[in-house]
């Protein structure tokens, strides 16, 4: 009985040994601590940092340089003539904008604007107005400057209201005759002056208006950035001949200074008073219809353009084709240039030389 008792025993040490041992072979396996995914830092967008524009831009150029008592004061348009027989001109040089339109005949004239009317040079020669050009500076809201009209216009100016200073009927002492073209041999039509220096005082003495129309304190054009000097989007050109008919404007473009160098029938145009040649940041040719309205051969001209009508942009070496119009109802609307898309185009700071002309008369090289 005893014995019994002793192998029971030891069968149960025996039993509890197994188990014990099975258990410490048959653990469950450690589950693995999952590892805490970090979130990356998110980096704070930079607030877009706005081009600080200066308070004296020049709104046709882009420029920085206007003077003080210029800032949102309106800009002054001049005719000058432009034919050979009247070369060299003077005071354009300093001309912010430059439109050059076909007269009758097929020879063309300058209107040149001037963005600062407290720094108008002495400008020679001047001549008459053609209905056209104030068309176009009205919608810089421009004070006009001629020496004589078409007559045949007179009503019609008249309606535009314009703030026109005629050396016809000048009582102002703003215009006279070069005495020493007149002794040089000139012909008495390429010898008239205006003297833009007096012209601030004599606005301001006639209590005209100085201050820029609310609608029209824009720039002229959308211009690029400050310190941008882009290409428009087009093929390269670094020459550009527009044929008015019965003369030329061939305008080349200078690589190193970035600049259009005008000729006027293959000869340098320079001007009287700098001895340099005229020079733009951005050339603009816009095609319209022409026509001839009379014997004398006056023009008639579309100068409110649509979204179809064609213009080309030259700047930095290269040309896009664009279009052009007068973006608004009437005379007063400004104009503008759009690209295929219909969006307004983006141009470099500068001076600007603008042909309006017949179609297809333009050549790139």
């Amino acid at each position: 009985m005893k014995k019994r008792r002793v192998l029971l025993v030891l069968a149960c040490v025996l039993a509890l040994g197994v188990t014990g041992c099975k258990k410490q072979t048959e653990e469950e396996p450690v589950k693995d601590t999952p590892k805490k995914v970090e979130k990356p830092v998110e980096k704070e967008e930079e607030p877009e940092v706005k081009e600080e524009i200066p308070a004296n831009q020049n709104l046709l150029t882009g420029l920085p340089d206007l003077s003080e008592e210029a800032i949102g004061k309106r800009p002054v348009a001049v005719m000058v003539n432009n034919v050979e027989k009247a070369m060299p001109q003077y005071g354009v040089a300093e001309a912010d904008i430059i439109f050059e339109m076909p007269v009758e005949g097929d020879v063309t004239r300058f209107m040149a604007l001037y963005a600062d009317y407290t720094k108008v040079p002495k400008v020679c020669a001047v001549r008459s107005c053609r209905y056209y050009y104030p068309v176009f500076s009205q919608g810089f809201d421009a004070f006009y400057v001629n020496w004589g009209i078409d007559d045949s216009i007179a009503d019609y100016l008249a309606s535009l209201n314009l703030d026109q200073y005629d050396g016809m009927t000048d009582g102002n002492g703003l215009f006279g005759r070069d005495q020493a073209r007149l002794d040089a041999g000139y012909g008495l039509e390429h010898t008239a002056y205006f003297d833009g220096t007096k012209f601030a005082g004599v606005v301001q003495a006639n209590g005209k208006r100085t201050d820029l129309a609310d609608d029209k304190k824009r720039t002229a054009f959308q211009f690029n950035g400050l310190n941008e000097q882009l290409k428009p989007e087009g093929n390269d050109c670094t020459k550009v001949d527009i044929n008015f008919g019965a003369q030329t404007a061939t305008l080349t473009y200078d690589a190193d200074k970035k600049v259009y160098l005008k000729q006027l029938n293959g000869n340098p145009q320079i001007d009287g008073n700098t001895q340099e040649q005229l020079a733009f940041t951005n050339v603009f040719v816009m095609e319209t219809t022409i026509t001839v309205r009379d014997d004398i051969g006056h023009k008639d001209m579309d100068c409110m353009g649509s979204d179809k009508t064609t213009a080309y942009y030259i700047s930095n070496g290269a040309v896009q084709k664009v279009h052009w119009k007068k973006d608004g109802p009437n005379e007063k609307a400004p104009l503008k240039f759009f690209d295929d898309n219909g969006k307004e185009i983006q141009v470099n700071r500068g001076k600007s030389y603008i042909a309006v002309n017949y179609p297809s008369q333009v050549t790139f090289q």
